[in-house]
């Protein structure tokens, strides 16, 4: 069950909660989001879906960027989060393939903490940029915002 409040302001502006309808809410109403985590360290990619799916996330996992570019060819998926320094395709070219055929919102997860190295990623198309050693938590906060 779910209690709606509405806003109400007084004169003088300041904010009053008035209480709503009351719905209910039913299992399965809530969208499941599907997350993409691409980092060549498999630990790391373990570990970050634990706490996604503690939050109720789908996890889909790669291992470098070929197989994030397979991946988003197979399922649908709302974000991406990526390593940069990866085999076969890095981060960098894979984000480079990802944008000319989707708009996903992409975090990236490097170990790579130079100035430069944050503004080449945001300025290829990543939307955040994580550094490693990181805190899932945040990274967790980062996802849902």
């Amino acid at each position: 069950m779910v209690q709606l409040f509405r806003n109400r302001y007084t004169r003088k502006g300041r904010k009053i909660r008035e209480k709503g309808e009351t719905h209910f809410k039913k299992l399965g109403d809530e969208k499941m989001y599907n997350i993409l985590v691409c980092d060549d360290e498999r630990e790391i990619v373990d570990a970050i879906e634990i706490y996604l799916m503690q939050e109720g996330y789908q996890v889909y996992k790669a291992y470098d960027g070929e197989g994030a570019i397979d991946m988003l060819k197979k399922q649908e998926i709302h974000l991406l989060i990526m390593d940069i320094m990866m085999p076969k395709l890095d981060g960098i070219r894979a984000t480079m393939k990802i944008r000319e055929n989707y708009s996903i919102p992409i975090i990236f997860l490097s170990a790579k903490s130079q100035d430069a190295d944050k503004i080449l990623g945001l300025n290829i198309g990543a939307d955040d940029y994580i550094t490693k050693p990181f805190n899932p938590l945040e990274l967790v906060a980062r996802v849902k915002s």
